[in-house]
């Protein structure tokens, strides 16, 4: 029976390292980046930062986008806010205007029925109350004895000539005139009186008889003595 020589399983499990090469060179080394690598490093690193801020302008543009349609969505609903609010009120005057126009004989029958004294009693209440309502709606009466002619509002159905009156005017109104708001429904109805052909504007009848007379004194030579 042969002994066994210590160490030798040891030494015959190391690797065959070939004479005359150090143990460090035995090691594989990692092989070492070459200079295009090199180069190509820097350009990589800021990849990513260029494609963040491109995507960053997009971003930018697609809000600057939206803003500018919200902004015009806004100032259409605004503009159609301001058009339904102009026709509904044209609506509301509109039937305003043909309730009153139809009411308008009964207030000429009103009106008739106060000048003769026949207001009284239960009718004049109700018609009292009609007038209050109608006003309530935005009904105005205008037409007054004394004001100058205005064609635009007043419709003359009697003419006549008048010593006392410098220019057109207006000496009765016969049916009064009725407005809502700036739309006038119906003209006063007046009779309207002119300044006398050949009468000096401002000048009283009285005092053109005065100048009359005293021109005749003055041809005759003053006033005959009795």
């Amino acid at each position: 029976m042969t002994e066994e020589t210590p160490g030798f399983d040891e030494q015959s499990q190391q690797p065959d390292v070939p004479s005359g090469v150090p143990a460090d060179d035995a090691e594989p080394k990692a092989a070492a980046p070459s200079a295009e690598e090199e180069a190509a490093a820097p350009a990589g690193d800021s990849g990513p930062d260029a494609g963040l801020v491109a995507q960053l302008d997009q971003v930018r543009s697609a809000l600057g986008e939206r803003t500018a349609d919200l902004q015009r969505l806004q100032a259409e609903y605004q503009n159609y806010r301001r058009r339904v609010e102009r026709d509904r009120i044209a609506v509301k005057e509109l039937a305003s205007v043909n309730l009153m126009t139809d009411l308008l004989p009964v207030l000429d029958d009103i009106g008739r029925a106060r000048e003769h004294g026949e207001l009284v009693g239960g009718f004049k209440s109700v018609a009292e109350s009609l007038e209050a309502t109608v006003a309530k709606l935005g009904l105005q009466t205008f037409g007054k004895e004394g004001e100058p002619f205005d064609p635009t509002i007043h419709e003359a159905l009697m003419h006549s000539y008048a010593p006392d009156v410098t220019e057109t005017t207006c000496v009765a109104i016969l049916q009064p005139g009725y407005r809502i708001g700036e739309r006038t429904i119906r003209p006063a109805r007046v009779a309207v009186a002119e300044p006398q052909p050949g009468a000096q504007p401002g000048k009283p009848a009285e005092a053109e008889e005065g100048t009359e007379a005293a021109a005749d004194e003055k041809e005759t030579g003053g006033p005959q003595e009795g």
